[in-house]
């Protein structure tokens, strides 16, 4: 506990998928630093409160899935942590019919919770044997953050820690209320089949041919990594969380389908319920009366990484933790520190009309979620299709995308979009 001595650097609240992305960043900004030869004099000082030490742990306790870019540092960051990678995958249409997928200069990239924990605990231990890095875990929740001229002061239930900047995942409101949402509700299955028979080269990223809800979408999921084993998942886009027993059942019959037996073992289960939403996020918390700007910078869902259309956010916390490592290794004051916006203001308001076309569906003149996304990897290239998911395309290759879409429910969405923020703007709700 620092209570009495120098302040921490930083302080990290929670310590899930985009506090670790912090330490793994900051991890590896020291060392780009050392090797060029501007090493600092002291180390940075970062506290992490959580209950849990996921990187002493290291639980099994999520997979994050994301393409990254052949031969680029974001592929070299993640490389020893990546469980499986592949070259191509497969969509499937609600008929049945394949669609294979050359992802280009892409790779798509499973990396289980437990290698990535194992991954950043080693490269902070290296970062501490160079005396460039401290972190310390305190297995407990934050009860409070107070600022003042000097900094951030985290209280919690062993003590108080006094930080330069705290960076905060925890859930968090937010500034604008949403007009569309819903949910990503998914539930997988790491299985290990009787007789070895899986083609380990055949990843099948979204199967629109299991039962649809009646609003929204689903679809199935199979990555296999090796002869015997594979990530079956079952995902849903709706406006409410399915009925456990029912997830289970589809899941259940989609496991059996693909991997062609209903026998394996369960070595894995995972589920969780990610929000998709056009409500606003901040990404630094409002300031306390009498200072310009918050101490406290909001990471993962409470600062906007979840991509409201599709629930990723795993290469928007990447990019962020990089953002943010940067400048705490070049010495930028707390109260400097700036996280970037994760996705350009444009796609902000191409997710909030696929999030309303999507909420109508067919039956309401919007969209029918499985066509609307075969069509898109039909009549786009893939690497297009996944850079634009991940808020890395330019203009020119979203107007490209656009064209594709179908025009009448996307119409459709703009103008109730449209009249939407017209009234946000009437009552002056606008922000």
């Amino acid at each position: 506990m620092r209570r009495g001595s120098l302040p921490a650097d930083a302080v990290l609240l929670g310590s899930g998928g985009a506090g670790t992305a912090v330490l793994h960043q900051l991890a590896l900004a020291l060392e780009r630093g050392s090797c060029a030869g501007g090493a600092r004099r002291a180390p940075l000082r970062v506290v992490v409160v959580d209950p849990l030490d996921r990187l002493v742990e290291r639980p099994a306790d999520r997979t994050w899935c994301s393409w990254v870019e052949r031969g680029s540092a974001a592929e070299a960051a993640l490389a020893p942590a990546v469980h499986r990678a592949w070259g191509s995958v497969h969509v499937v249409a609600p008929d049945g019919a394949d669609l294979p997928l050359d992802l280009g200069r892409l790779r798509y990239a499973m990396v289980r919770g437990e290698d990535y924990y194992a991954h950043v605990a080693s490269l902070v231990e290296r970062a501490r044997e160079r005396g460039a890095l401290e972190v310390e875990h305190l297995a407990t929740t934050a009860d409070g953050v107070r600022e003042d001229g000097a900094g951030a002061v985290v209280t919690t239930g062993s003590g108080e820690v006094r930080a330069s900047l705290v960076l905060d995942s925890r859930p968090a409101p937010p500034v604008r209320a949403a007009t569309s949402s819903l949910v990503q509700h998914f539930l997988g299955e790491r299985v290990r089949v009787a007789v070895a028979g899986v083609d380990p080269g055949r990843a099948v990223l979204m199967d629109f041919s299991v039962p649809q809800p009646p609003t929204g979408l689903a679809f199935g999921y199979c990555l296999p990594t090796d002869a015997s084993t594979a990530l079956v998942e079952h995902t849903a886009f709706v406006p409410e969380l399915l009925d456990g027993a029912t997830q289970a059942a589809e899941l259940a019959a989609y496991r059996e389908r693909v991997l062609g037996t209903s026998g394996g073992v369960v070595e894995h289960s995972e589920t969780g319920a990610i929000p998709m939403t056009d409500a606003v996020f901040s990404r630094r918390a409002c300031p306390p009366p009498g200072l310009v700007r918050s101490r406290v910078l909001r990471l993962g869902t409470a600062g906007g990484a979840v991509r409201p259309s599709t629930g990723y956010a795993f290469s928007a916390m990447q990019r962020g933790a990089r953002a943010l490592a940067d400048q705490l290794v070049g010495g930028v004051a707390g109260d400097r520190v700036d996280l970037p916006r994760p996705y350009p203001r444009r796609h902000a308001w191409m997710d909030a009309l696929v999030l309303r076309g999507l909420l109508a569906g067919p039956g309401g003149g919007g969209l029918d979620g499985p066509d609307f996304f075969v069509r898109l990897f039909r009549r786009n290239p893939a690497d297009r299709v996944l850079r634009f998911l991940d808020g890395l395309t330019p203009p020119r290759e979203e107007l490209a995308l656009m064209s594709t879409a179908p025009l009448g429910p996307m119409l459709r969405a703009t103008a109730a979009d449209a009249g939407a923020r017209a009234s946000r703007l009437a009552g002056g709700r606008e922000r």
